[in-house]
């Protein structure tokens, strides 16, 4: 088994190294950061969410929950995050999502 199979993505090869992009952060909010990331195609992965979860004694040691994102990725990545915090990807009032499928 080569390096570049040991790192694959469960959907495709190795991207790079893993870089940390948020930490501090509850379970919910790392979860809900990386999926946004990867709705929008970047392969962002939360971390420490069940340590932080069951023993939240430890999440100040262990700096909070975080999201990385391969080094590559991590500048789109800090364009999406800032465009999700200042509201941009938010909802209007009379959105309507159609018919359930």
């Amino acid at each position: 088994m080569s390096t570049d199979d040991r790192h694959a993505a469960p959907d495709g090869p190795y991207l790079g190294d893993r870089v940390l992009l948020e930490r501090g952060l509850t379970p919910t909010e790392a979860y809900l950061i990386a999926s946004m990331l990867q709705s929008a195609g970047l392969q962002a992965e939360a971390g420490d969410t069940h340590l932080v979860q069951a023993h939240s004694l430890l999440a100040v040691a262990v700096g909070g929950a975080h999201v990385r994102v391969p080094e590559h990725q991590l500048a789109e990545a800090r364009e999406l995050l800032e465009a999700f915090r200042r509201g941009a990807m938010a909802l209007d009032e009379d959105f309507d999502p159609g018919p359930p499928r």
